[in-house]
């Protein structure tokens, strides 16, 4: 079977997961996720991971592969994802990929070659240490004096793709844009049929974020995240997922729940935006917009519909 996949992006909030299994249930295939958070056990509500009556019997991958704080990369989530599509391409379906990380989406289906040793770092941890001792932009600077173009791009508070970028350079001797140059694939390795899901109206979005972030304190998140952070094991890029990193200002009594929570809701909705800036630059995504009233079968519907236009039924 020829390497195909079909992907469903959007922003978080937007109604993928539900999409995804309604599609994945009418075309008897699985699920994998493209989510870079969920990938981390324990880390459920505050991660929207599905639930198991929200996954309905669809099988579900690269979901709870790794404990927080243990090292996961980029390369790492393409060779382990890479695999589970072979492996339900060979039984004969089309994986539907899904999530809201559109750096694991576009390296899965780009192939992509990563640069550098991941398992050396010295050179991680030494801009790492000079963030916490100097800022972030003293490490954005040493980026702009060998890689500008990079610099440009990224933005100093992205500390972690901003150090990426310095770990390429030192461990390769060249820049972002001519290592990529230099390895990128003649052509990308999987055939993919994107839809893209959004609300019609931004403040659409907004609400179903607030609504979802009032959810998840319901369902149990300020437990989960004490937990987590009690243990201990909140380390790493785990300690970034929003959704955590915001409540531990009131587990330490610098500020009332209330705060954190409009805190938590801000950031998600500045998320969001960032999420559709990368997400409509690529013109070959075919987005479904829909209005708040629109009811859920109308979006299967299209979605089946325009599957059914790309040979896929």
């Amino acid at each position: 079977m020829e390497n195909q996949l079909i992907c469903i992006a959007g922003p978080t909030a937007s109604g993928k997961t539900a999409l995804s299994v309604a599609l994945a249930q009418r075309l008897g295939t699985e699920i994998i996720s493209s989510d870079s958070m969920q990938i981390y056990r324990g880390m459920d509500i505050g991660t929207a991971k599905p639930t198991p009556a929200e996954q309905a019997g669809v099988p579900h991958h690269m979901i709870d592969i790794v404990d927080p704080g243990e090292p996961f990369s980029v390369a790492r989530y393409v060779e382990l994802a890479d695999a589970c599509a072979q492996d339900i391409l060979s039984r004969g379906k089309t994986p539907i990929v899904v999530g809201g990380t559109g750096l694991y989406l576009d390296a899965l289906i780009e192939g992509s070659v990563f640069s550098g040793d991941e398992t050396d770092r010295a050179v991680r941890e030494k801009y790492a240490r000079m963030a916490r001792e100097q800022g972030n932009e003293a490490v954005h600077a040493c980026l702009r004096a060998v890689d500008p173009d990079a610099a440009e791009r990224l933005h100093p508070n992205n500390l972690k793709r901003v150090i990426r970028a310095l770990e390429v350079y030192e461990q390769t001797g060249m820049t972002l844009d001519a290592f990529n140059r230099q390895n990128k694939r003649p052509e990308p390795k999987y055939r993919a049929i994107k839809i893209g899901l959004c609300p019609s109206e931004r403040e659409t979005l907004y609400e179903r974020i607030d609504r979802r972030v009032d959810q998840m304190l319901a369902d149990g998140l300020i437990e989960e995240a004490e937990r987590l952070f009690r243990s201990g094991k909140l380390t790493g890029t785990a300690a970034q997922a929003i959704g955590y990193k915001e409540l531990s200002d009131y587990f330490s009594g610098v500020c009332t729940l209330a705060a954190c929570v409009e805190v938590l809701k801000r950031r998600t909705r500045n998320y969001a935006k960032r999420q559709l800036t990368w997400l409509r630059r690529d013109e070959t995504i075919h987005w479904l917009t829909y209005d708040a009233g629109s009811e859920f079968e109308s979006l299967v519907h299209r979605s089946t519909d325009y599957l059914k236009a790309q040979g896929i039924q």
